[in-house]
Formats: C-alpha cells, sequence, structure tokens
C-alpha cells in the first residue's frame, strides 16, 4: 500500500512542492512545481513577510490539488540551515583544591560552555535573552588541562581545566514564522526536519556517516554547510555567499540586469554558449570558456569562504565533499575547492537527485542539484521528524525542539537556567601566617546540583520525555577549611641524635601565635605558625653540655675562658654551634688543654699573691704569699692544680700583712730544730728577731757555728 507525501522546499528565491509516494521502502516523485518569490519575503532562511511567503505557499499547494484532484491538508518543510547559528567558544574551571574530576563535572563544565556560547550569541543579536535560541548540538573540540591538549579529564587533577566546542543553534524565530506561514496557508505541519540534515539523510546514509564528509547546499544567497563523522552530524555552518555572488559578477562584467544575469548564467551553463544583449544593447554571442574567464575571480572568493568554513567546523580537510543545489553547478568551483581544501579533483563532487538511493527513477522525476534538499526534505522528515516535546523545570513549563535525543542539558539551557549559579558557594577561605608569609588555605568547593527527574535522582545526561517534570536544586555550600597544623606543614619527623654516646630523642617544635603546639591542633583563621624543621646544635636543650667555650664559675660568676674552648665533633668532624643536626648524628665534646689555677689571676685581672725580692746570704731571693685562697667544693686549691670546664669555685681573700723576718724559712732549706751550734741572723748587719719586718732589698744573714 503506497502512502502520498507532501514537502515543501521554503527557499530564498522560490517555493518548490513536492507529491511523493512511498512503496515499501522506496519513494517515487509523483509531480513538483516551482514558484518564485514576486517580492524579498525572505532573507537567509528567515521569513521576513509571513503574508507574502504564505500566498506563494498556497499558490503551488492549490497547483498541486487542481492538478492531481487532491486535498493537501499537511505537509513537510524544513527549517534553513542558513537560519543555523554557530558559536565556537571555550570554558575553563579551577580545580586545584577539587577531588578527581568525574563524567558529570565534565558535563557541567560543557554545559557551561553552551550556556555561555547561547549568551554571547543572545548579545551579538541585541537581545538579553539567549533562551531565544534552541541549542540543536554542539560538539567538543578539545580540552585541556593547564595549557595542555589531553584527550579527558576524568580522574585528572591541575589547577585550570578547560573544555572547547562549538554549539549549533537555531533561532525559536525562524520556526515560529515557518508554522504560521503554512497555517495563513491553509496546511498543518506533518514533520520538521533541517535543511542540511534533509541533504545528508538521502545522500549519506546512516552507514557511511561514519565518514568524515562535508556536505555544501549552494543556494542563491548563501551556502550551507554540514559536516559527518563519527556516525553523526557533528556540525553545522553557513557562508553568505552563493550562486548570488557569481550572478552579480556576470551582471557587472557583461553590463546586464541581474534577472538577465541569472538566466544567462543557466542558459550558457546547459549550452556552453548564449547570446546576450546589454543594457546599452549591444548583442553578443558569449562562450562558456569566455564566462568562465570573467567570474573566476568571483568563483575563486566564494570556494575560498566555503573552504574555511569547513575547516573551521571540522578542523581539518574531510575525506570528501558533495556539493548539492543551484549554486553547485557554478563553473569551474568543484575544482577551486579542491584546491583550496588541498583534496584531489574527484574527492569534490556534485551530486544530483539520480544519487538518492532511496529515489525510484521515473521520467516525471526532476534532474539535478538543486532538487536534493526539496525531495530529503520529504523523506527525511518523514523517516525522522523532529518534534516538540514539553517539560516542566522548577515549576515552568519548557518546549524543546527535539533535533536529538534530549537530554537535562538541553531542557536547563531552553529553560535559561544559570548552570554556574547550581553550584554551591566555595566555603569561605583561612588566611594564615607561616613563617612570616601570609598563606591561603582554601574552603572545599561546593557541590554540583541535584537533579531529580519526576522525583528520582538523575544527572545532567539524562534522557527526559515529553511531560517529564525536572527538579533543579541548588548544590550545597562548601564549607570553611578542617585542617591541623600537622596536614598544614606535611610530615614531622622526630630525629634521634647521639651526644657522647648517650641518645636524646628530639621533638621539632611547632608554635601558634607563640604558644608550642602539637600537630594535631586544628586552625583558625589568622592564626601565626612558625615552625623550621631544621635544627642547630645551639638550639638543643641539651645544648649546655656542648657549649664549646671554657667556662667556670667563681662564687656563682660565669668566667668564659675562650683561650681553653672545646671542639664540638659531628660523626667524626669538627662543626660549629651553627652546624643542622640530622637524624642519627653523633656528637662528642673535646676538650684538649686545661687551665689551672693561677691562670685565673690574669683572666679575673687580680694579683693571687705578693711577693718581695731580697738578698740570702749573698744570694737574691724572692719570698712571696698568697691574697686569696681558691677552694672547690669546699676543697683548697693549690695554684698549679688543675681545674675543669664548669667547676665552681670559690675565692677567699686574705689580709695583707707585711712580711716579717719567719717567711723566709719558706723558700730556704734550713730546719732550725736540728742545729746544734750557735745561730746568728741578721738583717742588714743587724740582729733581728722572727717578727722583724722584711722590706724590698734588705739583706738577710743567717749563719751556724759548728
Amino acid at each position: 500500500m503506497s502512502e502520498q507525501m507532501f514537502a515543501l522546499d521554503i527557499g530564498t528565491r522560490s517555493v518548490v512542492g513536492l507529491l511523493l509516494d512511498k512503496e515499501e521502502k522506496k519513494y517515487k516523485v509523483i509531480d513538483y512545481y516551482v514558484v518564485e518569490h514576486e517580492e524579498r519575503s525572505m532573507l537567509d532562511g528567515q521569513i521576513h513577510d509571513v503574508v507574502s511567503v504564505s500566498k506563494v505557499i498556497e499558490r503551488v499547494k492549490l497547483h498541486l490539488e487542481q492538478k492531481h484532484d487532491i486535498t493537501l491538508e499537511r505537509v513537510c518543510v524544513a527549517a534553513a540551515g542558513r537560519a543555523l547559528k554557530t558559536k565556537r567558544i571555550q570554558t575553563s574551571k579551577n580545580i586545584e583544591k577539587q577531588p578527581l574530576m568525574n563524567e558529570e563535572d565534565i558535563l557541567y563544565l560543557e554545559l557551561e560552555a553552551v550556556q555561555k556560547a547561547q549568551y554571547n550569541l543572545a548579545q551579538e543579536e541585541n537581545t538579553e535573552k539567549s533562551s531565544h535560541y534552541y541549542c540543536v548540538g554542539y560538539s567538543v573540540l578539545n580540552y585541556t588541562l593547564d595549557g595542555e591538549v589531553i584527550g579527558s579529564l576524568i580522574d585528572q587533577q591541575g589547577i585550570e581545566a578547560n573544555a572547547e566546542i562549538i554549539a549549533t543553534f537555531l533561532p525559536k524565530i525562524v520556526v515560529e514564522s515557518l508554522l504560521s506561514a503554512l497555517n495563513r496557508a491553509g496546511l498543518q505541519l506533518e514533520a520538521l526536519t533541517l535543511e542540511p540534515i534533509a541533504a545528508i539523510h538521502v545522500l549519506i546514509p546512516p552507514s557511511m556517516r561514519r565518514l568524515n564528509v562535508a556536505l555544501v547546499d549552494i543556494g542563491a544567497g548563501t551556502s550551507d554547510i554540514a559536516i559527518t563523522s563519527e556516525g553523526t552530524v557533528t556540525a553545522y555552518g553557513m557562508v553568505p555567499k552563493a550562486g548570488d555572488e557569481i550572478t552579480e559578477a556576470i551582471s557587472d562584467h557583461y553590463l546586464l540586469d541581474f534577472n538577465l544575469a541569472e538566466k544567462f548564467k543557466k542558459e550558457i551553463t546547459l549550452n556552453k554558449t548564449a547570446m546576450v544583449e546589454d543594457i546599452l544593447g549591444f548583442e553578443q554571442e558569449v562562450t562558456y570558456e569566455e564566462l568562465v574567464e570573467a567570474v573566476l575571480p568571483s568563483v575563486d572568493n566564494l570556494a575560498s569562504a566555503i573552504a574555511e568554513e569547513i575547516m573551521l567546523l571540522n578542523g581539518k580537510t574531510p575525506k570528501a565533499v558533495m556539493l548539492v543545489g543551484g549554486g553547485s553547478q557554478t563553473p569551474e568551483l568543484a575544482k577551486r575547492l579542491a584546491v583550496k581544501l588541498k583534496l584531489p579533483v574527484n574527492r569534490v563532487a556534485i551530486r544530483g537527485v539520480e544519487a538518492i538511493q532511496l529515489l525510484q527513477p521515473n521520467t516525471d522525476m526532476p534532474v539535478g542539484p538543486e532538487f536534493i534538499t526539496p525531495i530529503g526534505i520529504a523523506i527525511a522528515a518523514k523517516q525522522n521528524p523532529v518534534h516538540y516535546i514539553s517539560v516542566t523545570v522548577n515549576d515552568r513549563l519548557v518546549r524543546l525542539f527535539e533535533m536529538k535525543q534530549l537530554t537535562i542539558a538541553d531542557a536547563l539551557l531552553a529553560a535559561g537556567v544559570n548552570i554556574q549559579k547550581l553550584y554551591g558557594r566555595p566555603g569561605m577561605a583561612y588566611i594564615v601566617t607561616y613563617n612570616g608569609k601570609d598563606v591561603t588555605i582554601p574552603g572545599s568547593f561546593g557541590k554540583t546540583p541535584a537533579i531529580l527527574i519526576n522525583g528520582e535522582k538523575a544527572t545532567v545526561d539524562s534522557s527526559i520525555q515529553n511531560g517529564d517534570t525536572l527538579e533543579v536544586l541548588r548544590g550545597d555550600d562548601g564549607k570553611s577549611p578542617e585542617m591541623t597544623v600537622g596536614e598544614f606543614i606535611g610530615a614531622i619527623k622526630e630525629m634521634t641524635i647521639y651526644i657522647e654516646g648517650e641518645p636524646y630523642t628530639i621533638q621539632q617544635v611547632i608554635t601558634v601565635n607563640g604558644k608550642q603546639v602539637d600537630p594535631g591542633y586544628v586552625l583558625k583563621d589568622g592564626d601565626k605558625i612558625n615552625y623550621d624543621h631544621r635544627i642547630k646544635i645551639s638550639e638543643l636543650s641539651q645544648f649546655d653540655k656542648m657549649d664549646q667555650t671554657f667556662t667556670v664559675w667563681i662564687d656563682d660568676q660565669k668566667i668564659s675562658m675562650n683561650e681553653y674552648s672545646k671542639r664540638i665533633v659531628a660523626n667524626g668532624k669538627d662543626v660549629s654551634s651553627q652546624y643542622l643536626l640530622k637524624d642519627g648524628d653523633r656528637l662528642e665534646i673535646i676538650n684538649e688543654t686545661k687551665p689551672k689555677v693561677q691562670d685565673l689571676s690574669e683572666k679575673l685581672q687580680m694579683s693571687f699573691d705578693t711577693s718581695i725580692d731580697i738578698i740570702y746570704n749573698g744570694k737574691p731571693l724572692k719570698i712571696s704569699k698568697p691574697l686569696v685562697q681558691i677552694f672547690r667544693n669546699g676543697e683548697k686549691l693549690e695554684q698549679d692544680e688543675t681545674i675543669n670546664d664548669q667547676d665552681k669555685l670559690q675565692i677567699k681573700k686574705l689580709k695583707n700583712e707585711p712580711f716579717i723576718f719567719q717567711d723566709i724559712f719558706r723558700f730556704i732549706s734550713l730546719d732550725l730544730s736540728k742545729v746544734k751550734g750557735k745561730v746568728t741572723m741578721l738583717k742588714n748587719s743587724e740582729p733581728v728577731s722572727f717578727f722583724d719586718q722584711l722590706k724590698p732589698g734588705d739583706k738577710v744573714t743567717i749563719s751556724i757555728e759548728s
């Protein structure tokens, strides 16, 4: 059983109506009818005069109804590909303190980029409402991490993650004005598609869409571009140059009216030669070769513009290019485009109706590339129609243009929900001072939004259906940092060192706000932390045992004797008190020479004894007596006795009395108790007693009679 279809291709210059029959899996063209617009009621795919366009549609409809004695009520149409808006944009996110990124984090990043593109597009169009555009698809061009391109951001860590996307949008007004024109002509929309999708659908079946192919529909005012790769349509674009550019070049060169130039272009392309009369009345015959030479610069410009857009959308040269539409027959265009894209000439081809595999050939079938899109509209709109669906987002009814399997992300875009504002705010950061420098400790990141679809938890990539109810709840705010001083500083280790073979465990000291704390102390905003894992010998509590200065204490007064200083030896090598300790160091104190009691006299700048010089039995003699007595732990020390480091000494001062005669007996060898003869004692030749005073220079004589 056959099924009849009615399709309209509402173009800038004309409206094409088609009647098709579907028999099983094949389609057959029954009839077609073309009516050109009498006024400039269409511009770049947008209906500017709904009433005028509806009249042309009605003429096409009535012609086909009367000719075939039928009533046409429903129609398949397409939104012009040239009305699509493509934006390339990137967005970034700081992830320095964020846990490993998961798939949903990346989807939110992509969605934020799409929304940014949508907003920028609205700004360019002088409107504040980005929701005036449908996002009909986007592709990720690349991800970068800290400025370097990376294949995937999942489980990556760094400072800044970046996603660059290319997104395609369709103005809602394009669809709405199209529906209005159909309603005025007495038609209801049966199915809707996009012109680029229509052409691709009939020329490039799904099995071939894994190939990277560009399809270019060259019309009168614009050239519409669609790219396929990896089984789908990845990008759409438009160049505001097409067949009219060439017609204007012919008009300028041959001094022709624009409409006459268009007619002349078609005739010479078909017959390879044509007669033409310019506005001055001069008539001439022009060959195809002459025409080509005249318009070649314009053809070259058109080829360059198309090639640049293809490279922008695809990022590289595609494997092949298909040209459709009336403008595709522009002389030398296919060859010039191949050169611009650095493709073999046979990789850029003009495709006509005969290339449509689903179409059953017949004598009434139109020929040429200009009928690819009209036929494709009928077939694609029937096989892959685009529908509206309605969903509720946070109690607001939203209608979506179903170009693909719709997700929650599409609903958020259509509802104008600001993705960035859905994230919880980051927790308040702390500022602490560490060893004199300010350091910021960030709070935790805010959580991603919570999404419910019909009361069930969902993610941004969850599919939606007509009538679904969505709730988008703002993510929880982050918290202020919870960090111990140990976590802030990092690994804090104990050290064991050995002093004279005895082990000592050293705890490295952490102070916060001037007070010593343990590593488990939880930091607060404004804390002042001081910590240095490097410890000098001089900072040890056991430093007194390693003091390199020889020190004694006299009557509790510290006396340093640097000339008798000790050496500190670490692991067999001399070091200073500023030596930075390491775990396991072995320290020794070496003192090679020690002072005697008499050496303290010079240090204290005081005399420990007094003396005079006399003459004894004709020979000089020095006699002396102490002025002080030195004690150590209660024991009296003689002047030639050795003292030790850290000795505690006491000094007792003696009365400084004159020398008397008997003092000499401590310095001479004479034992009067053993003398048997008479002893004569003289001082300066005069008899003297034991208690007579002696003065310097006195002459003392002691003689014994045997």
